[in-house]
C-alpha cells in the first residue's frame, strides 16, 4: 500500500545536519503519525513520502523552504520574559518556546534583561541544508474523524 492523501503514515527518522552530525530521531520509539495531503507534515517531508510503501527507507536532502523555511534577517522581536518557556534563566544563545496565536513557537534568545527579552523569531534550523533518513513504518487509510479533524489519531499522532 503506498502512501497518498488522507491516509496516515507511520515513519521513523532522523534528523541530519550538513555535516551528517545527528540533530534529533526518534529511533527506538514509537513511529510518528501524520495525514497524508493536510499540511501535517513538511512540504518537502511530505512530497518525499507520497507514493511510498510501507517498509520504503530514504534520504532526502529538500530545501530550507520546504522544512523550516528560509531565513528572514531582522526577523527580532522583543518579550516579556515571563512568556519564554524552557528555563528559568535565560542567556544569548538559548532555545525558548513561545506561546503565540498560532500556537507554539520555538526562538533564539539574542539579548536578555529583567523584564524583556530580544528573541530571533526564525526557527534554529531555518536556512539549513537538512537531511531525513525516512523508514515508512506503516500506512492505512484514515478515518472520517482524522479528516474532519485534519490529523491522526492514536499511536504516534494526536490523542483527544
Amino acid at each position: 500500500m503506498s502512501i497518498n492523501d488522507n491516509m496516515v503514515g507511520q515513519v521513523n527518522y532522523t534528523l541530519r545536519d550538513e555535516k551528517g552530525e545527528v540533530l534529533e530521531s526518534n529511533e527506538g520509539r514509537d513511529p510518528i503519525a501524520y495525514l497524508h495531503g493536510n499540511d501535517n507534515m513538511m512540504p518537502g517531508i511530505e512530497d518525499a513520502i507520497t507514493g511510498k510503501a510501507v517498509g520504503d527507507k530514504f534520504t532526502v536532502t529538500p530545501p530550507a523552504a520546504d522544512t523550516y523555511g528560509e531565513r528572514q534577517e531582522g526577523a527580532e522581536q522583543r518579550v516579556s520574559v515571563k512568556h519564554l518557556v524552557g528555563a528559568k534563566v535565560w542567556k544569548p544563545g538559548m532555545a525558548a518556546v513561545i506561546n503565540t496565536d498560532q500556537g507554539q513557537r520555538q526562538v533564539t534568545i539574542l539579548k536578555v534583561g529583567k523584564i524583556m527579552a530580544t528573541v530571533d523569531v526564525n526557527h534554529p534550523l531555518a536556512g539549513r541544508e537538512l537531511t531525513f533518513d525516512i523508514e515508512v513504518a506503516s500506512a492505512r487509510g484514515a478515518t472520517d474523524e482524522e479528516i474532519a479533524h485534519g490529523h491522526a489519531h492514536g499511536v504516534g499522532g494526536h490523542h483527544h
